[in-house]
């Protein structure tokens, strides 16, 4: 028997809802397998701190994390162990993230020698003796002392050093002296030598410039210009007439 059009429209309607169903299932069906996914990436950190370095990474790899050294302390625990750990045991993370760690150098039994007042050279030298080696260098001016001199040095003389590396403030000697740089300009060249001398400056070079109307010998340009704040290894530039 032949089917009405209504009967054929249908037939036609159930199947597109058919397959709209099973593609609305499939989609649902992948989203979740992308969330039970995400969800897998996410690992509790292992406890490392107390455990030798192999054994650290043993234990990240297991979770599919990777262990990077950071730093290398003193401390209670032997050679090559994790004295040290971050992020903290049992947070939240995801995998194939590095986990930073400090290794242990083993107990500190080697005070740090006195350094200041000595040379930064001598300081260098004290430090190798006593096995240790130089941290960070700061620099200050400080007047009446001599320059690459040590002022400060951290960790303190006689103190057990958590750390190789002793870090040390070193003087630069006595803070530069400024000047005001002079107006020069229409001076002859030796007038403007005489200033310049009298404040602890002089002449680094001279270019000579043909300029209509100017005297022979006077000075018509400089650099630095006038008023500018110089210190006294300026290099000064004048222009002289010809």
């Amino acid at each position: 028997m032949a089917m009405t059009l209504r009967q054929q429209f249908e037939r036609v309607l159930r199947a597109t809802m058919l397959v709209f169903v099973l593609a609305a299932a499939g989609f649902l069906s992948a989203v979740t397998a992308i969330r039970i996914g995400i969800r897998g990436r996410i690992v509790a950190m292992p406890n490392l701190v107390g455990q030798p370095v192999t054994d650290a990474q043993r234990a990240l790899a297991a979770k599919g994390l990777q262990l990077r050294i950071a730093d290398r302390v003193y401390s209670p625990f032997p050679v090559n162990t994790v004295a040290r750990q971050s992020p903290p045991a049992g947070e939240q993370v995801k995998v194939s993230q590095d986990a930073h760690v400090v290794l242990s150098l083993g107990p500190q039994t080697v005070r740090v020698p006195p350094l200041e007042g000595f040379s930064i050279r001598a300081g260098r030298i004290a430090l190798l003796q006593a096995g240790l080696q130089l941290g960070e260098v700061s620099t200050a001016y400080m007047p009446g002392t001599e320059p690459d001199t040590v002022l400060k040095q951290d960790p303190a003389a006689g103190t057990a050093a958590a750390r190789p590396g002793v870090d040390l403030l070193v003087s630069q000697g006595d803070p530069p002296t400024y000047y005001i740089m002079p107006s020069l300009v229409g001076l002859d060249l030796q007038e403007a030598q005489r200033i310049l001398s009298a404040a602890g400056l002089r002449v680094t070079s001279e270019t000579h410039i043909a300029q209509a109307g100017a005297p022979k010998g006077t000075v018509i340009g400089q650099t630095p210009a006038r008023g500018s704040r110089i210190s006294g290894d300026t290099l000064v530039d004048l222009g002289i007439a010809e």
